[in-house]
């Protein structure tokens, strides 16, 4: 069996500057599933720290329209379009988003991209559209994509049977939302965002942006049965003591095993 790592890319929101924003990558094998791209082509130096090769990149998924999740993406198909180019890129590359966001990308793409690269759009770079609980064959795995029914812009999240039998759930950049429950319930891995601290709330005003905090995600990790709970997607004002404050209060509300990874983290699922 392939060894599965999940490899965290970054773990911030879409203002930190201390650290990345959130994307991560599956590996299986040699390949990666690619899950956002964060908001440039800082995404281009967390893939070589990773020591994650584009040539082994062949499936991307970005969950929605904001900067700090698509931007990274130009540059990826700005760069593997040039190794195609050159020869140095076996096999085609595919995006999977809701079908609303293609338009998105191909239009920032075509006005920020040399036309011999965007014209690989359509021969060996390829948009595959999906709908609210559609199922795709990516890297082996069964994934279904579902709406988050996000009121700020339309976002999907994913779920996948790993193929040690575990079952993984992303559940995007917002809060839990019930309709995801078929989904998210009795996750082996959930990812949730938590903007901030519970006693910060005042400070970073998680839910005008509709953002949880800490203690709201580890109350839906509990009750979801989740065994491991991954956090992300947070502020990065006090980043030395992130780890340790947000796990304190965390394990206050959830009693798995919670994860505060920091950027290139790789976990073994």
């Amino acid at each position: 069996m392939d060894r599965e790592t999940l490899i965290i890319l970054g773990t911030g929101n879409a203002t930190v500057t201390k650290c990345f924003n959130t994307c991560f990558a599956i590996q299986t094998g040699e390949e990666y599933f690619l899950v956002d791209s964060g908001g440039g082509n800082g995404i281009l130096a967390q893939l070589e720290k990773a020591q994650i090769p584009m040539e082994a990149i062949h499936e991307i998924f970005i969950s929605h329209e904001h900067t700090d999740h698509l931007l990274g993406l130009i540059w990826l198909i700005r760069m593997i379009a040039t190794k195609m180019k050159k020869g140095q890129y076996e096999g085609n590359l595919y995006i999977y988003c809701h079908e609303d966001l293609v338009d998105t990308i191909m239009t920032i793409t075509k006005l920020t991209v040399q036309k011999k690269f965007y014209q690989m759009i359509g021969e060996r770079i390829f948009f595959q559209p999906v709908k609210d609980g559609e199922a795709r064959e990516i890297l082996g795995y069964r994934v279904q994509f579902f709406d988050i029914q996000s009121t700020k812009a339309k976002q999907y999240g994913f779920t996948l049977q790993l193929k040690n039998g575990k079952k993984f759930t992303f559940l995007g950049d917002e809060p839990y939302c019930e309709c995801e429950e078929p989904y998210a319930k009795d996750a082996d891995w959930l990812l949730h965002e938590a903007f901030c601290l519970y006693r910060d709330r005042e400070i970073y005003k998680p839910y005008e942006k509709h953002h949880a905090t800490v203690k709201e995600a580890c109350e839906d990790g509990e009750n979801l049965g989740a065994k491991n709970l991954i956090l992300y997607h947070t502020e990065d004002k006090n980043l030395e003591n992130r780890r340790k404050l947000y796990t304190e209060e965390g394990r206050q509300y959830y009693h798995g095993n919670l994860i505060v990874p920091e950027d290139l983290e790789r976990i073994i699922l």
